[in-house]
């Protein structure tokens, strides 16, 4: 893929040349970024606060916020927030006396009033239809991109966005749209023997039994037992006995019983057993972006995985290309 640099106004320059570049786009916040690094004998100033910098219908690209210098390093780099990332600075807001934001109505028809107005110029919807409609109820204050993610997520889809170029002289936009989520599960099963490093905790030594200690004296107190089953659940039904069983004690003595259930939920969230997880693909043949689902297995060990793509980076180093694709996490 090739990277293309503009001016303030969006207009085509040319092409990134001589550069490593780093682009990561993903589901969390705090990882859609992107860096442009020039050995300072290569930096020709080009490349300003403001230009746009993309490789044409993909998502990879994003405007310059930021210029940083190291004379001991001989290196310039430009760095900003992709198109993805630009919209996890954007908030959803409730109208005035309104506990929160909602939208009714089909899939685009929502993306395009959104953007359109967050990012007037810059980014469009469509007008095709997905013929799926929605009576979606935002959480408060959450950003744009999460807020339009998970809409989409509750029916089964996701988001696409590319950056189309302009015609000749004119600035090109981005383009955000719904699709449909693909279960490539089966038909993609990537292996260490194909393209994939699988690296897994598989945890079995967390809590599964939490008693939970809160305000009172002695035999005052009072007492919770939360219980984990064996889907990770957390209730107040005994699942695991003997050996099976892992106890620990929660004492919040200025809790009452609404409070000590709250924070005692969520620390048993944290300290009961996990998988955690962590796949890097490569070389994926096909339309699979982030959100579409796929499977890994190890087969030494049988450990098995379907997830969904959460990140993708793209990177130039020393004039070699790699993508990656990344799931991640804990089940």
């Amino acid at each position: 893929m090739d990277l293309i640099r503009t001016d303030i106004y969006g207009r085509e320059l040319g092409y990134v040349l001589n550069a490593n570049i780093d682009f990561e786009i993903g589901e969390s916040d705090n990882i859609n970024d992107f860096e442009i690094e020039f050995k300072r004998w290569y930096w020709d100033g080009s490349i300003q606060y403001g230009s746009r910098v993309y490789s044409p219908n993909t998502e990879y690209g994003g405007i310059v916020q930021e210029i940083t210098t190291d004379s001991s390093a001989n290196v310039i780099r430009a760095k900003g927030y992709t198109w993805r990332g630009m919209m996890t600075k954007k908030v959803i807001e409730p109208l005035s006396g309104q506990d929160y934001a909602v939208a009714s109505g089909e899939l685009n028809s929502i993306i395009k009033e959104k953007v359109e107005k967050a990012f007037p110029g810059l980014f469009y919807g469509v007008e095709s239809s997905t013929k799926v409609n929605v009576n979606y109820q935002f959480d408060r204050y959450c950003t744009l991109y999460e807020g339009i993610r998970k809409m989409l997520k509750s029916v089964g889809y996701r988001m696409d966005i590319k950056y189309l170029q302009g015609d000749v002289g004119e600035a090109g936009y981005v383009r955000v749209q719904a699709v449909k989520i693909n279960d490539l599960s089966e038909e993609y099963e990537f292996t260490n023997d194909n393209n994939m490093t699988f690296k897994t905790d598989d945890n079995r030594r967390g809590t599964n039994h939490l008693i939970c200690l809160g305000k009172g004296e002695l035999k005052d107190r009072i007492v919770i037992h939360l219980y984990v089953d064996k889907n990770g659940n957390i209730g107040q039904t005994p699942y695991y006995t003997g050996v099976d069983e892992i106890t620990d004690v929660y004492d919040s003595s200025s809790s009452e019983y609404d409070e000590l259930l709250k924070n005692g939920t969520e620390k048993l969230n944290k300290d009961k057993s996990v998988m955690s997880y962590d796949m890097t693909m490569t070389k994926i043949e096909g339309v699979i972006d982030i959100g579409d689902i796929v499977g890994g297995r190890d087969y030494l060990t049988g450990i098995a995985m379907t997830k969904p793509i959460s990140r993708k980076i793209w990177t130039i180093s020393s004039g070699k290309e790699k993508i990656e694709y990344k799931l991640e996490g804990e089940t």
